[in-house]
């Protein structure tokens, strides 16, 4: 694939986040792709653990956005660095079990690295600071 469709691919990514809708944009997942999610070692497959991925985060940030500040692409790879906004009003599953709602306003950066075959992701590896999104949660002391 071209550049210009993998960075196409990446948009709608985010796009489909920021508006809660996955329903289109599930339709870019390779059935088998991996995701995972790096700082709390949790890893999904395939359409349904993209799903499953997508709305871990939306449930625990219902307001979230994602606010792109660098995305590129080259002919089978896409990067994305964003900082992930949002308010904790949801269960939120990390490497330890579940976190209650804290009701906190978070502000992270994220860097999200995935590979694209024939149009469809099919690794996904999302690294964050996780330091910092429990500090604003309150769940770690400064």
């Amino acid at each position: 694939m071209s550049k210009e469709i993998n960075l196409k691919i990446a948009r709608e990514l985010y796009d489909a986040f920021n508006k809660k809708d996955f329903s289109e944009s599930q339709k870019l997942i390779a059935n088998g792709a991996q995701f995972k999610l790096a700082p709390f070692n949790m890893k999904f497959e395939g359409v349904d653990g993209y799903l499953q991925f997508m709305h871990g985060w939306a449930n625990a940030f219902p307001d979230g956005y994602c606010h792109v500040e660098n995305i590129t692409a080259g002919e089978d790879w896409a990067v994305c660095e964003f900082i992930g906004k949002g308010t904790h009003t949801g269960i939120l599953m990390s490497l330890n079990g579940q976190i209650p709602p804290t009701g906190k306003k978070v502000e992270v950066p994220f860097c999200d690295v995935m590979k694209i075959k024939d149009g469809k992701i099919v690794l996904f590896n999302s690294y964050f600071d996780s330091s910092t999104m429990m500090h604003q949660l309150g769940i770690m002391p400064k």
